[in-house]
Order: C-alpha cells, then structure tokens, then sequence
C-alpha cells in the first residue's frame, strides 16, 4: 500500500467551500425576510476580494481597498438584497451613500462577534491571497471585534483549507 494519500477525482474542497458561503446566504436571507433587523447583538462583519468578478463598489473605496475590504453590518444599512450568487447592500461610508454588490464567491470571512461565530473561506480567484487593508470605516457604532484568527477559546471558528497537490 502506497502512504501517499491519492489525487482526488471529486473536488471536495469545491464542494465544502460553496456549502459554507451558503451558510452566509441563507444568514442573510432570514436577516432580510424579517425586514433586515438584526436579532438580539447579532451584527456581521463579511470580508471581500474587492477587485473578485461580479464585486460592485464605488471606485473610490476599490481605490482605498485596492485587495480586501471588511464591512459591518449592524445598525445603519438600507436595501438589503439576498440572491443565490451574492448579495447587495447600502450603507454610509464617512456619510456617503453607497451600494455594495457582493458574489459570495468574493467573500474570504465572515463573522459574528455577538455569539463568537465565524466561517473563513479560500479565495476563489487565484492569486488573490490577504492583503492588510484598513477598517472599513462605515458609519455606525461598532461593537469590539473578536478575533477570528487563531481562535483556540472555544469559539465557533469554522476554517477550511484543503491543500492542493501541484
């Protein structure tokens, strides 16, 4: 018997990271059907590939974030619209409108400080590994953000990361 593990034909990590983005759909989905009110402390912090296929957002926040960006979802955001691919959103940025078109493909993590949730994703477009951004700086009170990374308290973390033979 060989100790190597073989090539596998089924793409499993495919298949694990697009039911996990969905999780963040069907979030959204109920957030949206109650007439987009947050429950409880539940709030959202979804991190994207900004420049990622499909990804709409004003050129000056691609100009700012030219790799990644963070948004929160908490208090102060309008229009929210749930579709299988994605999702869009609007919210203020230094008090300035803006509408956010966001694939889920797009997005690399999201969060749920209020109950120590969070699920990170591997980029799908290739080559488009973590840059440091800032904050995005929305216009709302946020609540102190736990970290994701590392998370060895017990929390909810979910990472999958699948590595590929070359």
């Amino acid at each position: 018997m060989s100790e190597e593990t073989p090539d596998s034909l089924i793409p499993y990590d495919t298949i694990v990271q697009e039911a996990l983005r969905a999780v963040v759909g069907r979030v959204l989905g109920e957030i949206e059907q109650n007439g987009s009110e947050l429950p409880g402390a539940h709030h959202f912090y979804i991190t994207f590939k900004t420049h990622a296929p499909g990804v709409s957002i004003p050129a000056n926040l691609r100009e700012r974030f030219p790799d990644e960006m963070t948004i929160v979802l908490q208090n102060k955001f309008w229009d929210l619209n749930v579709r299988e691919d994605g999702f869009s959103v609007g919210l203020s940025f230094n008090q300035i409108p803006a509408e956010l078109d966001i694939p889920y493909a797009a997005i690399t993590q999201f969060v749920d400080p209020a109950v120590d949730f969070g699920l990170q994703f591997q980029a799908t477009v290739a080559d488009m590994a973590p840059a440091e951004t800032d904050e995005a700086g929305n216009d709302e009170e946020q609540a102190e953000r736990t970290p994701v990374e590392g998370a060895e308290d017990g929390s909810n973390v979910v990472t999958v990361d699948f590595g590929r033979k070359n």
